[in-house]
């Protein structure tokens, strides 16, 4: 069956051809050579290829592995059932098997964590582990203690080469899926969201529909994904408002409030706009001082979800 989406259909299946930095690459390389991945915390932000470089390990060295998402599958019991279920058999390729439990930082650190770290024991002869995250410091230390941390960290004299080599990579993909491109947009476009290449695929397949990529993409894509982030503050989706603060992180804070508060007209209720100013004010002039900018805007955007009225 064909895959319609592009990070999907188009994802790296080696580590030679991840676009990462080159220490980076050396690391994973000596695993596949060694065909034995260790338990690892991969960390970075969203979309740097923490998920498509485990992947692509684990394909290379011919291992049979499971998917687990920690912010939709986060209840121990589910947990416990299907990792009890992989892990306690034997693989067919008769070697040793796999769990990729992304976004781990998502599971609760007071009970799902620890009896994650049960599971890492109880099956490690079995069984390997590889965590993915945003923020390693999320996860418990027991975590950590059983796992090597590599941090998903592009050097600034590496930044222009790895931008460079995704472009070339995504010229490459909209030229086979025939959609002629403006190269001034798709290089602008890059630059807005490097280093995280899913949201620039996405963002590409997204305004490729009318088979072409032009200056016009740049204009909605704000937006786009501000709408996005309002129809769920309205249906009070505190999930999908966490997913969408941390999609969004790589922007300026001072931007996204501007955009937040640019949009409250369209987007809520009359009455209601007061508070919401006075929401985004505070928590605005907060983002210059706080340590976590994610927990800061979660706070702002939950305030609104709580006390205002949309539209």
């Amino acid at each position: 069956m064909e895959t319609f989406l592009w990070v999907e259909k188009y994802r790296p299946n080696t580590v030679d051809s991840c676009i990462l930095p080159n220490e980076l690459k050396e690391t994973f390389r000596e695993y596949v050579n060694n065909k034995s991945i260790p338990n690892l915390i991969l960390s970075g932000g969203p979309g740097v290829g923490k998920t498509t470089i485990a992947k692509a390990m684990i394909k290379q060295i011919n291992a049979t592995y499971m998917m687990i998402n920690g912010s939709e599958e986060s209840g121990i019991d589910v947990l416990r059932t299907k990792i009890k279920n992989f892990a306690s058999t034997v693989s067919l390729e008769g070697g040793r098997k796999y769990i990729i439990l992304d976004e781990a930082d998502y599971l609760n650190a007071q009970s799902t964590q620890p009896a994650l770290r049960g599971f890492m024991e109880e099956f490690h002869k079995n069984c390997g582990f590889i965590l993915t995250c945003n923020y390693k410091n999320r996860l418990i230390e027991p975590l950590h203690s059983r796992c090597s941390v590599v941090d998903f960290v592009i050097p600034n004299k590496e930044k222009p080469i790895l931008a460079r080599e995704f472009f070339e990579s995504v010229t490459q993909i909209l030229k086979k899926e025939n959609i002629k491109y403006d190269k001034r947009v798709v290089i602008e476009l890059a630059t807005k969201y490097f280093p995280d290449w899913r949201r620039i695929l996405n963002e590409l397949q997204r305004y490729s529909a009318s088979g072409q990529i032009d200056a016009g993409l740049l204009v909605n894509i704000s937006e786009v994904n501000i709408h996005e982030l309002m129809v769920s503050l309205k249906k009070k989706e505190f999930t999908n408002v966490r997913k969408w603060i941390v999609q969004n992180l790589d922007n300026d804070p001072v931007r996204i409030y501007r955009l937040i508060y640019d949009s409250l007209y369209d987007f809520v209720d009359d009455s209601t706009i007061p508070h919401a100013v006075v929401f985004i004010g505070d928590y605005s002039y907060k983002s210059a001082f706080v340590a976590d900018q994610e927990i800061n805007l979660l706070a702002c955007l939950t305030e609104m979800m709580a006390q205002c009225k949309f539209k």
